[in-house]
C-alpha cells in the first residue's frame, strides 16, 4: 500500500485543488487539479509511515492519538480564524479580493512543505523541524482557504464551515464504531482519487470556456464524497485496530492527512452552498 500526503489513499491518484476563487467571468470555478499525489503509500517498511500490524502498547496508541488530534485542534483554530478575518473584517476581505497573489503565494508555500512532509521522513519525524514545517503549511493553507471564502457570500461560509464540522464529529465517530476497514481496500481509494482528478481537469478546461453549473455541482459533489471517504480512511490509519495503522512517530503525518481533507471537504461544500 503507497503513503500518501494530507491523507492516506494510494499513491495513484492527485489532490484537486480546492474550491477556487472566481474568474475574471464572476463565478467561482473549481481549480486545475493541481495538488500533489499522495506520495509513499506503496508499501510498507522502514521509509513508510504505516506499518502492517496493531501496535502492543495500547497506552502508546492513546497518546499517539491524543497527540494526533491536539495538534489537528489547534491546525483548524488557526485556519478558522483566518476564514473569519478574511471574511468578516471588510478591509481585509477587499485587499485579498484585488490581490490574488496571496492566493498563489500561499499555494507556492503549501506545495512545497506538503511535498517534504509527505515525502521526508526525516523532517517529518526530527523535532522541533516537523512542528515549523507543519506550522508553516498550516498557515499556507489558512491563507489559501480564507482567500477562497472571501470570494464567497458571508452566509455561505459559514453554512459550508457548520457541515464540514459536523462531516467530520460524525465521520470520527463512525470510525471508532464500524467494524468496516477502510485501510483494507487501497485500490478503492486509488480509484476515487483518478476520477475527482480526472472530473477536475475536464470541469476546469469546460469552465474555462464556459460556465456550465451543473458541472460545477457535479464537481464539488464528486471532491466532497471522495474526501469525506479519505477522512473516513485516514482516521482510521490513525486510531489503529485495522490492517494498516500509522507508526506511532509518524503524528505528524496524522495530522496532516486528516487536516488536509477536512480543508478540502470544506472547500468543495462551500462551492455547493454558495453557488449562487
Amino acid at each position: 500500500m503507497s503513503q500518501p500526503t494530507p491523507g492516506g489513499y494510494p499513491a495513484g491518484p492527485g489532490y484537486s485543488q480546492p474550491g477556487g476563487y472566481p474568474a475574471a467571468g464572476g463565478y467561482p470555478h473549481p481549480g486545475m487539479p493541481t495538488m500533489p499525489m499522495r506520495f509513499g503509500d506503496s508499501g510498507l517498511g522502514d521509509g513508510s509511515p504505516y506499518q502492517s500490524v496493531d501496535w502492543d502498547d495500547r497506552k502508546v496508541r492513546h497518546a499517539f492519538i491524543r497527540k494526533v488530534y491536539a495538534i489537528i485542534s489547534l491546525q483548524l483554530l488557526v485556519t478558522v480564524g483566518i476564514i473569519s478575518v478574511f471574511t468578516f473584517v471588510d478591509p481585509v476581505r477587499s485587499f485579498v479580493k484585488r490581490n490574488v497573489a496571496i492566493y498563489y503565494a500561499s499555494y507556492a508555500v503549501f506545495l512545497v512543505t506538503y511535498l517534504v512532509l509527505a515525502c521526508c521522513q526525516g523532517p517529518r519525524r526530527r523535532f522541533p523541524w516537523n512542528i515549523i514545517l507543519l506550522s508553516i503549511f498550516t498557515l499556507a493553507m489558512g491563507l489559501m482557504t480564507g482567500t477562497i471564502a472571501s470570494m464567497y457570500d458571508t452566509k455561505a461560509v459559514l453554512i459550508a464551515m457548520l457541515i464540514t464540522a459536523i462531516v467530520a464529529i460524525v465521520v470520527t465517530i463512525f470510525c471508532f464504531q464500524t467494524k468496516v476497514d477502510f485501510t483494507s481496500c487501497p485500490g478503492l481509494f486509488c480509484v476515487l482519487g483518478i476520477v475527482v482528478m480526472v472530473t477536475g481537469i475536464i470541469t476546469a478546461i469546460v469552465l474555462s470556456f464556459k460556465y456550465v453549473p451543473w458541472l460545477h455541482m457535479l464537481y464539488a459533489a464528486i471532491g466532497a464524497i471522495a474526501f469525506t471517504l479519505f477522512l473516513a480512511y485516514d482516521t482510521q490509519l490513525v486510531l489503529g485496530n485495522r490492517k494498516n495503522t500509522l507508526s506511532p512517530e509518524e503524528y505528524v503525518y496524522g495530522a496532516l492527512t486528516i487536516y488536509t481533507d477536512i480543508i478540502y471537504i470544506f472547500t468543495f461544500i462551500l462551492q455547493i452552498v454558495g453557488r449562487d
